[in-house]
């Protein structure tokens, strides 16, 4: 089915290459996850696939390859997409027209396509992966998830041999991310289709795989092999896996039902009911208040009557399905969007630091209260000297020529000096130091997130939001990342971050808000909703099913069967 032979490619005004001497086949009807590091080469061999790599990129490509007996090099993408599916991390780069029928119609309009079929193959794969409801919106109006489960749809309708996914699941809730994996299974199995997919989420979707491709960058020879095989010789693994190694499992877990037979042996009993962490509490005043608030697109109801309070020194997630309204609250609280009723006051517009309590004297005869300003009388370009906000798609927020003229930018945006060593440490502290003078734009999805992160925090504002933070993150990356936003959170500042990475917020986050329908329908401490919900909670904490075991370490530290390494 899939052949490479000694393929070597290097990208345009890159001298090390990014595959060499890859030699790989993968036979008709395997599920394939293709793994590693972010910038390791996991993009480049899926382009490969379908020939965007080379005759899209340009750069240097050496050797062969073979897709259903068709050679990608020699034919240009269009001649492969009846073969090959291809989805990419951003779901938005394949749409071509405005309604979610009409894109998965177009492709097949393309194949010239009796309107039968058309019409029998478009109400199979809505069905398939549950967008029925969505038949009828605009493009333009579909949460992140939503639109990733659209651009999957709209490749199926074509009825591939081979289905290449990069990251389809970054920014899909977990249970829509489980019901996409389950229909790609079903495809896999009983239409033997061929899939293959790369993924840094490896909890969602190791138990489907059949192999396993780890490429570790720098053009080293990728490791292959079953994924028990593969996720013993590697270092990113999924939590499950990680605990196995840790404490001596064999076999490694890759289900939760596997890790139960070795849990029950575990005595965790001295942490068992620990206190939840305390809060900061109504002493600290807050640093955003929403009252209130109600937004609708075009009378479709987004947020519905949201009222919450945020204080410096707190790390928040907001959580809940596609289209629950987390990205909406993100733009209404950074002033892209403005309640339609209700309002939202920040603290810090006019130089107030947030430090007393509300109805407390600053000294000046004014109250905390006093000082959070309705942001409905603040521009945007007074409110983003407060708030800074790192959107799904990074693409926005970078333009320039290099990385580090992005960050030069934004120093000028808000009229701070230049500072060299300080934005090569900040870019070191983001894994981006060596990137400093490539065009944001060739960097991989990994690379772009960090990047645009690394543009909003050269302003060092005082709330922070991040919409999806973890998308095209290795587990090494999101390690440095928790880091970092705990750093930031000890200095004082608010941070606010949406998301459907529970693992991420089990690592760091003080409290979660669950969002359902535009409504609040939880506010708790971080350890209290993940023990609640049945969705939304982290591998150990389904595992366990306790308040005090929410990560790896949680567990390592209450286990009396683990030593730590001198």
């Amino acid at each position: 089915m899939i052949k490479f032979e000694r393929v070597s490619y290097a990208y345009p005004q890159q001298r090390a290459p990014v595959l060499r001497n890859l030699s790989l086949e993968i036979a008709e009807g395997e599920f394939v996850l293709v793994v590693g590091p972010s910038g390791a080469g996991k993009s480049t061999f899926l382009r490969c696939l379908n020939g965007l790599v080379p005759h899209f990129y340009g750069g240097r490509f050496s050797g062969q390859v073979r897709v259903a007996g068709r050679d990608p090099v020699n034919l240009e993408p269009r001649g492969m997409a009846d073969a090959v599916g291809f989805v990419f991390q951003d779901p938005e780069a394949q749409f071509v027209v405005d309604t979610v029928e009409d894109e998965l119609v177009f492709a097949l309009e393309n194949f010239a396509l009796p309107q039968a079929v058309m019409r029998k193959r478009v109400e199979e794969v809505l069905d398939q992966l549950g967008i029925a409801h969505l038949r009828s919106r605009r493009v333009s109006t579909l949460s992140g998830g939503e639109k990733q489960r659209v651009a999957l749809a709209a490749v199926m309708t074509l009825h591939p041999q081979v289905l290449v996914l990069d990251e389809p699941t970054s920014q899909l809730d977990p249970q829509a991310a489980e019901e996409v994996l389950i229909a790609l299974r079903q495809l896999n199995e009983d239409l033997g289709l061929t899939v293959i997919l790369s993924e840094h989420r490896l909890e969602r979707v190791v138990q489907y795989a059949d192999r396993i491709l780890y490429f570790p960058g720098a053009g080293a020879p990728i490791v292959d092999g079953t994924p028990d095989d593969v996720l013993s010789q590697v270092p990113l693994t999924p939590p499950l896996v990680t605990l196995g190694k840790a404490l001596g499992w064999r076999p490694l877990p890759l289900t939760i039902k596997d890790a139960r037979r070795f849990a029950r042996q575990l005595d965790l009993t001295p942490l068992r009911g620990q206190a939840v962490a305390p809060q900061p509490g109504d002493k600290v005043a807050p640093s955003v208040q929403v009252e209130n608030a109600w937004y609708d697109y075009a009378g479709r109801e987004a947020l519905r009557g949201v009222s919450l309070t945020f204080r410096p020194g707190e790390l928040v997630a907001l959580m809940g399905r596609n289209g629950a309204g987390k990205t909406t609250l993100m733009k209404l609280l950074v002033g892209l969007l403005r309640a339609k009723q209700g309002r939202i006051r920040l603290a810090g517009a006019h130089g107030y630091a947030g430090r007393a309590a509300p109805g407390h004297s600053q000294g000046n005869g004014q109250h905390a209260a006093d000082l959070l300003v309705d942001t409905s009388k603040l521009s945007l370009d007074e409110i983003v000297k407060t708030v800074g906000y790192v959107p799904q798609d990074p693409g926005l927020l970078l333009f320039q020529d290099t990385l580090a003229q992005e960050l030069t930018f934004t120093r000028n945006g808000h009229a701070l000096p230049a500072d060299r060593p300080a934005d090569q440490a900040l870019l070191a502290g983001l894994g981006l130091a060596h990137l400093s003078d490539h065009y944001p734009r060739d960097l991989s999805g990994g690379e772009r997130q960090r990047a645009a992160l690394a543009a909003i925090l050269v302003a060092d504002p005082q709330v922070l939001l991040l919409d999806e933070p973890t998308r095209g993150l290795d587990y090494q990356q999101k390690a440095e990342l928790v880091k970092l936003l705990r750093s930031y959170r000890q200095a004082g500042k608010t941070i606010i971050m949406a998301t459907h990475d529970v693992e991420l917020v089990a690592g760091c986050a003080d409290r979660v808000i669950l969002l359902a329908e535009g409504q609040v329908v939880l506010d708790a401490p971080t350890r209290i909703a993940m023990s609640e919900s049945l969705v939304f909670a982290s591998q150990i904490n389904k595992l366990l099913r306790d308040p005090a075991f929410l990560t790896v370490d949680d567990v390592l530290r209450g286990s009396l069967q683990w030593a730590p390494h001198a």
